[in-house]
């Protein structure tokens, strides 16, 4: 891959993951080194376009990529470090831009989601399984949303454990604000990635793509507490679609709270209720 034009498309803002790997798609059978945005205008067929696009694309070219590129740390899909996991999505991010630890990518790595307003029972879930999580050397991966993403953070700091944060914006945002305190002892101690870069802020279509990066980094994937709509069952479908182990706990049947789990489990995840059931079916690494 030609670097300037893989980091030209990861920090280009106005194209989705998918048209960004087919762009590189075409300069790589072509041989094309770079693009201009006339050549994006044929390949796409575009007859009107963004002029938000246009700008950001000619602001890539040149000396424009070094400033972008300034005060980021960033892994990109051609390097050694960038996890292998990852690449085996569909679409894998072209760079993750990190803050923190990033070693932590190549340990073993367990995803935690779940309910945004999670109940006191799902932090007592969450704190009696991160606990022997940490103790059988898994890093802990999240999303540093509210509820049990945050749960799932602060009970792995809480057992002395690692842990990941994705974002769904740029590392110079926090979202939401009032995470500010964990977010920080993230990037300092532990790792936070995403593969949006500086100043992009967090938009409603972020974060089902940041799911997918939660889901593709881990060999498995823990829901606890989902309703019968939310994200972590995008994300769980996600990982599954990656081949990785998926797990739900059950709940009561009254509030609505657990029926994502419980509609996870009835289509083939496996239900798991101690910390050892987790152990037992996570592959071997």
């Amino acid at each position: 891959m030609n670097r300037d034009l893989l980091l030209r498309l990861a920090l280009c803002q106005e194209l989705g993951i998918q048209k960004k790997w087919w762009v590189l798609s075409y300069a790589k059978k072509y041989g094309r080194e770079t693009l201009t945005f006339g050549d994006l205008q044929r390949l796409f067929g575009y007859q009107r376009f963004s002029p938000r696009l246009e700008s950001s694309w000619q602001a890539l070219a040149g000396d424009g990529l070094a400033e972008a590129l300034t005060g980021q740390d960033y892994l990109t899909i051609d390097s050694p470090l960038y996890p292998e996991q990852l690449r085996q999505l569909h679409y894998p991010p072209l760079a993750l831009f990190y803050a923190g630890r990033r070693e932590l990518l190549q340990k073993r790595l367990l995803g935690f989601v779940g309910a945004r307003d999670a109940s006191s029972y799902g932090r007592q879930v969450v704190a009696k399984f991160i606990p022997e999580m940490v103790a059988a050397n898994y890093v802990i991966v999240s999303g540093l949303a509210r509820g049990i993403d945050s749960y799932a953070h602060m009970a792995t700091l809480a057992s002395s454990g690692f842990t990941i944060g994705v974002l769904g914006n740029g590392l110079d945002v926090c979202y939401p604000a009032e995470n500010r305190r964990l977010y920080e002892i993230l990037q300092k101690e532990h790792l936070v990635i995403t593969e949006y870069p500086l100043g992009t802020p967090p938009k409603k279509y972020h974060f089902p793509q940041r799911n997918r990066i939660i889901a593709g980094l881990c060999k498995g994937l823990c829901v606890v507490e989902a309703k019968a709509r939310s994200g972590s069952l995008i994300t769980a479908q996600q990982a599954l679609e990656a081949g990785r182990e998926v797990f739900a706990v059950p709940g009561e049947i009254l509030s609505g709270r657990q029926d994502g789990c419980h509609s996870l489990i009835q289509d083939g995840a496996k239900c798991v209720y101690r910390p050892q059931d987790l152990l037992e079916e996570l592959p071997e690494f």
